[in-house]
């Protein structure tokens, strides 16, 4: 029983969110299933709910049922590559469909990122959110925006909710799960340390409550929940700390790796992982593991809430994440930023109308393409400025014969600082500044120091052997051309330069 006399500041409100909750078994409970939905017509203007997490990895997914069932319902796309292995700018990737070096937040923090940086150059104007709200659609952003931003700005105080969103409730520092302010409309409300505070669940209230008085408007709405969890400090759910007791990291082929000799300077000094290094992981994978309970019951009270609603045909529904992240690969404790599969593959998965039960992309996508999929599916227009394309024929089962082969990323390597959630020291690793290309069958990096890698993936997935000082010269010069274009592109000329041929 929760002791109403340590519910605090909004104690009231927060008690009926979290009977809500308990009633529609958001916490285990059984829940009380309605009757089927009366059968309708998809709109022409859907419903979008777009559960967006923080450093989920692939190495996730399969501990999260609701996400499997997404994945049996809906399209998976298997080669879902971030532009950049970095919070802040696959993020303002995400908002604006442009590359990091269009967008120019190339890290966390200024000079070259952070949240100053995207509202400087215009990052704000440029999401697709004011399209959307253009188009008639009622939006909310919820959890987190991007690295810098805090609910009440230190040096002006102001609590301005930025262009393109109806309703907004924004955390700065919320990745301790408890403890935190939010920015909800441009008042600031503090959350505390008691278990109803948890933030994840936190969000899952707020997004049911906005669904629930959107669909009473009859305005079509787009709902961003950007979850911080499954990012550090790893701490769950107090209701899932105990799940998963004996659990460990995966064993793949590149954990601890055994040779690194191959490897580019910043990550051949790296010695072998040591037992108590291992066990450090395997502690931090459990709580990752527990962490993304939370985000997975939330997926699931959106979906049962949209089906009660009768809107379930009406909505389209994507979950994600902004990164992947390493644990153990390549004598790397965890963190994330290099270019390999681990680290830039991650999970999307679509369900909703005309969407494909169970299918299944194969082809390169990136996170550049996710702002044009929004705007299309709104009937909005795309700006010309947009590098990546909408990927809505893939959701109607139809590739298009001209989509790319070949995905760019391109990372800056960040100075270090305390203050940065996402900083890494010698143990995680931090590599050198990087561009790279990757096909479905090869990666090829080249560093701002000279260093090159190559994988062949189709016999080496786990980039086990660099065979870069093997290839011919000419190979050489030919992909390392196709990395200028495109990391030179802009607009529509980023599609030709995906292209191989």
């Amino acid at each position: 029983m929760f002791d109403r006399s340590r519910l605090g500041r909004g104690g009231p409100a927060v008690l009926l969110a979290l009977s809500m909750l308990v009633l529609s078994g958001c916490f285990g409970f059984p829940r009380k299933e309605s009757g089927p939905a009366k059968e309708k017509a998809p709109v022409t203007k859907p419903n979008i709910v777009f559960v967006l997490t923080d450093d989920l990895s692939w190495k996730l997914v399969p501990h999260m049922p609701q996400v499997r069932k997404m994945q049996a319902e809906g399209v998976t796309f298997d080669n879902f590559l971030v532009a950049d292995s970095l919070c802040c700018t696959s993020r303002a990737t995400f908002f604006t469909g442009q590359y990091p070096h269009n967008t120019k937040v190339r890290t966390n923090f200024p000079p070259l990122g952070g949240y100053g940086v995207f509202q400087r150059e215009g990052g704000e104007q440029k999401s697709f959110a004011t399209g959307l709200q253009k188009a008639g659609y009622r939006t909310a952003m919820l959890g987190k925006y991007m690295n810098g931003y805090q609910p009440r700005d230190p040096a002006t105080g102001s609590t301005n909710v930025p262009p393109g969103w109806n309703e907004w409730y924004v955390g700065g520092n919320g990745y301790p799960e408890f403890g935190y302010n939010l920015n909800e409309n441009g008042r600031i409300v503090h959350y505390g340390e008691e278990p109803q505070d948890y933030m994840t669940d936190v969000l899952s209230y707020k997004s049911l409550d906005f669904i629930k008085r959107s669909h009473a408007s009859g305005q079509p709405f787009f709902m961003e929940v950007s979850t911080f969890a499954p990012h550090g400090p790893f701490v769950p759910a107090p209701r899932h700390a105990a799940l998963f007791p004996d659990l460990k990291a995966p064993r793949t082929p590149a954990f601890n790796e055994a040779d690194v000799r191959d490897k580019p300077a910043w990550l051949r000094r790296h010695k072998k992982l040591g037992p108590r290094q291992i066990e450090r992981i395997d502690a931090g994978f459990r709580d990752r593991v527990r962490m993304v309970q939370s985000v997975d019951e939330m997926l699931g009270e959106i979906r049962a809430t949209l089906k009660q609603l009768g809107i379930e045909k009406d909505t389209v529904v994507v979950f994600g994440s902004d990164n992947g992240f390493h644990m153990g690969e390549h004598r790397l404790a965890g963190g994330k930023m290099t270019p390999y599969t681990i680290d830039v593959r991650v999970p999307f998965v679509f369900v909703g109308p005309g969407i494909g039960g169970g299918g299944r992309v194969s082809h390169i996508v990136q996170n550049t393409d996710m702002a044009p999929t929004f705007l299309e599916l709104a009937g909005a227009p795309v700006p010309a400025e947009t590098d990546g394309r909408s990927l809505v024929p893939f959701l109607r089962g139809a590739a298009p014969a001209d989509w790319r082969d070949t995905a760019l990323f391109e990372h800056v390597k960040p100075a270090y600082s305390e203050l940065d959630p996402d900083r890494q020291d010698a143990l995680p690793g931090a590599p050198t500044t990087y561009n790279a290309l990757r096909t479905t069958d090869m990666l090829y990096v080249e560093y701002a120091d000279g260093e090159r890698e190559y994988y062949d993936l189709t016999r080496d997935p786990h980039h086990l052997s660099n065979i870069a000082a093997t290839l011919p010269p000419e190979r050489l010069r030919t992909l390392t051309a196709r990395l200028y274009a495109l990391t030179r592109c802009a607009g529509t000329s980023c599609a030709a330069a995906g292209r191989s041929g």
